[in-house]
């Protein structure tokens, strides 16, 4: 499988502060590759990075072949970039937006007219085309941000959290998309904190904090690492873990757990995985 991003040595730093650490990562042509982490883990400074959006401090990054230092307009001709923070033009409708965005990679008329009806079709976005941006509400925003990073049919398309402050069935509506994307050859680039939208798109999931990828495999086997079942049960004060390579061996020891105990068996998540391996949660807690 070739590679369609390469980053080496990465680094990037706010002031003193390192943000990306050293980082060094390859994504194949084809995969929906998933950064997994808290806030503040540098996640979204390194999809910032390498979707051209922040300069670097140090290191390489080639996308499609591309440097981006020497040649960064040929490599994002190969992008589609949705951000966490919609940046459509408030001044223009929703249509408008598009076919400003469909003009910028100069796309014919006739082209941009058939995506446009496409996917916005398919987003149920079609009564709300020629209403101006500021009349919808976050959600639809966001549906109509998501159509604009489409439109060229990008090779790669970088998701930076992209169901956050969207409703249940959005989300799911969105999945639906990356999935179809992907099945067409689209390479994703998703950000994420929910831990069942890593499990339910990516081939492979990057657990990255304080900026350094620190482990990296498909979601099953990043689960096998520390056990394929967990249990749950109250400790003291504290919810305690503990994980196993078979459910027999997770029963043998729920079953020796004394006294009048709650106790939990289920299939290890990538939650277990990141907390076992940095002692905190998604959402960054300890």
């Amino acid at each position: 499988m070739d590679d369609i991003i390469v980053i080496d040595n990465l680094v990037k730093k706010f002031g003193d502060k390192l943000a990306v650490d050293h980082l060094d990562l390859t994504i194949h042509e084809g995969e929906v590759f998933g950064f997994l982490g808290p806030n503040g883990a540098g996640k979204t400074t390194t999809v910032r990075c390498i979707a051209t959006l922040t300069d670097f401090d140090s290191g390489t990054i080639t996308v499609g072949g591309h440097d981006l230092r020497q040649d960064p307009i040929r490599a994002k001709e190969n992008m589609g970039v949705i951000q966490q923070q919609v940046s459509l033009d408030k001044d223009l409708t929703i249509r408008e937006n598009m076919v400003s965005h469909a003009m910028y990679h100069m796309m014919k008329k006739r082209e941009r007219e058939a995506k446009i009806s496409e996917l916005s079709d398919f987003f149920g976005l079609e009564e709300y085309l020629d209403r101006p941006v500021e009349s919808l509400s976050g959600g639809w925003k966001k549906r109509a941000a998501i159509v604009c990073a489409m439109l060229h049919d990008p090779r790669i398309l970088f998701l930076d959290e992209p169901t956050s402050g969207l409703d249940i069935n959005a989300r799911r509506l969105l999945w639906d998309v990356v999935r179809r994307l992907n099945s067409n050859g689209t390479t994703i680039v998703l950000t994420t904190h929910y831990i069942e939208e890593a499990e339910a798109l990516c081939d492979r999931v990057g657990i990255i904090d304080h900026g350094r990828i620190i482990a990296l495999d498909t979601p099953e086997n990043l689960c096998l690492s520390v056990g394929s079942v967990a249990v749950e049960y109250m400790g003291g004060e504290r919810t305690e873990y503990r994980y196993f390579r078979s459910r027999d061996e997770a029963n043998a020891f729920a079953s020796s757990i004394e006294g009048d105990v709650e106790v939990t068996i289920r299939k290890t998540n990538l939650e277990d995985v990141f907390v076992e391996l940095t002692g905190k949660s998604v959402e960054g807690h300890r």
